[in-house]
């Protein structure tokens, strides 16, 4: 088995495939009295090789997936309420279970996580961050920290999971610095007898010989070398797991001038920026264009740095789809503050917040070369601003050339690309399988899993399915 991702989705789902097995904890109580009925009916049979579907009847929580619900709750049984409820299971490492597999990813393991600003803090609770067996909070106490607010920087989280990867011993299935170009299925017979062996004999961990499979993918790419090199490989494998995530490919407006070279698409440009004294108190103002949290960790920076913003949106500021909308002001007092100051600083009407503007309702039109930007409002009328640089932050599609037509035939609506919030790839809920690609899964944000809280539920699902076509599962 090989899977293209190492971020939390595809750790997690090696840590299931390595042996580690989890049990309902005998003498342990789940506060929800028909999932607690269900799980003291068979607490010899482990978790994974239950009937999933029947365990997540009836739980409801912040994720559509009945899987995420169901391995959320039985790790963090009553979070959502505040509560501290230990974990339920209890977790056995059985080597003879294991499945071999390989674990490709651009970065060490973490994924996207080593490319985020070391300093943002996260949105979710510090705890809803950690993998199964090894408690983040744990982890951190350890390093003699706490959590600020409950919640943890990016650089945090990266070192986690760089560090759970060598404890939980994972790193063998894992191969850093590979970059996926291409996932095809291929006919078993059309590969050389001599290939075949050199995988089986080289390898077990790429080649489960089974003569029922007639089909196989073929996974080619190549791997980053010390000296820089490209060095290209093929791997033939029964089953994929795409695990990629979707932090590769930030969407464009598709307007006029924004590939010119002041219109940036990450937040890592108004870093640069600022370390190179490119902008600063004296400068025309940046302009921030998006209403997600990227766009908030943007003006929060700028803010810091005492640099000019103009912000504009598309959304009404009380517009409930707004993410600002959905957060606690507790648990997230500086993304209250953004959202006050895109109520209260209009252009319309000046508030207390100096070197900031919002245009609510309004879109950008175009980027011109003399760095004037020009936006429109609802009702038509135009605006033009010169600005020093702009900062698209609307949100990121998954990268899915590798795939034959981009993944899109594999998606809800075969008719649009791949979107994890709008129209994610088509999967069986109950085992992650694509629907329209047997021996093919999706993992995490390319299924609709959008926290790392979430993913694991995915995990445990593709996790179950291959240890049933493996056929490791007891009776």
């Amino acid at each position: 088995i090989v899977f293209s991702g190492n971020g939390p989705s595809g750790i997690c789902l090696s840590y299931l495939l390595s042996g580690y097995t989890p049990y309902f904890k005998r003498h342990s109580l789940h506060p929800h009295p028909i999932l607690q009925r269900k799980l003291e009916e068979a607490p010899e049979v482990s978790v994974l090789d239950q009937d999933l579907e029947y365990l997540s009847e009836g739980l409801e929580g912040r994720s559509h997936s009945p899987v995420a619900l169901l391995f959320d709750t039985l790790q963090r049984p009553d979070t959502d309420f505040g509560g501290t409820a230990e974990s339920v299971l209890t977790w056995w490492h059985e080597p003879d279970r294991a499945i071999p597999h390989l674990v490709l990813g651009r970065n060490a393991p973490g994924g996207a996580w080593h490319s985020i600003e070391g300093s943002m803090i996260t949105l979710s609770r510090g705890e809803w961050m950690g993998l199964p067996g090894l408690p983040f909070k744990e982890w951190l106490k350890q390093k003699r920290r706490g959590l600020r607010n409950n919640r943890a920087t990016a650089e945090d989280i990266a070192q986690y999971y760089q560090h759970y990867v060598m404890k939980k011993g994972l790193q063998k299935n894992f191969r850093c610095g590979t970059v996926v170009t291409s996932v095809r299925k291929v006919s078993a017979e059309s590969i050389s007898n001599h290939t075949q062996k050199d995988l089986q004999e080289g390898s077990g961990s790429l080649w489960n010989s089974n003569e029922k499979s007639t089909e196989v993918f073929q996974v080619d790419g190549f791997f980053k070398t010390v000296e820089g090199d490209k060095e290209p490989f093929s791997l033939y494998a029964e089953n994929v797991v795409l695990a990629t995530g979707t932090y590769d490919n930030p969407t464009w407006l598709g307007v006029k001038g924004e590939n010119l070279s002041y219109v940036h698409h990450q937040l890592s440009a108004l870093e640069e920026a600022v370390k190179n004294n490119s902008v600063g108190i004296m400068s025309d103002p940046v302009l921030i264009v998006g209403a997600g949290l990227t766009a908030a960790d943007a003006i929060l920076f700028a803010h810091h740095c005492n640099i000019p913003v103009i912000h504009v949106f598309r959304r009404r500021v009380t517009d409930p789809g707004l993410i600002f909308n959905q957060l606690p002001k507790m648990m997230y007092p500086e993304y209250h503050k953004v959202h006050q100051m895109m109520k209260e600083q209009t252009a319309a009407c000046a508030g207390p917040y100096e070197h900031y503007i919002s245009f609510p309702e309004h879109h950008v039109l175009s980027f011109g070369k003399d760095k004037k930007c020009i936006f429109q409002d609802k009702n038509g009328c135009q605006k033009a601003y010169k600005i020093s640089m702009a900062l698209v932050l609307t949100g990121s599609n998954p990268n899915l050339s590798f795939l034959p037509n981009d993944g899109i035939d594999l998606a809800v609506d075969s008719d649009q690309p791949v979107n994890p919030k709008r129209n994610p790839i088509d999967v069986d809920p109950f085992t992650y399988e694509c629907t329209q690609e047997k021996g093919l899964y999706a993992l995490g944000p390319l299924a609709g899993d959008n926290f790392v809280r979430f993913v694991q539920g995915g995990a445990l699902a593709v996790a179950s399915s291959l240890l049933k076509k493996a056929n490791k599962n007891p009776p």
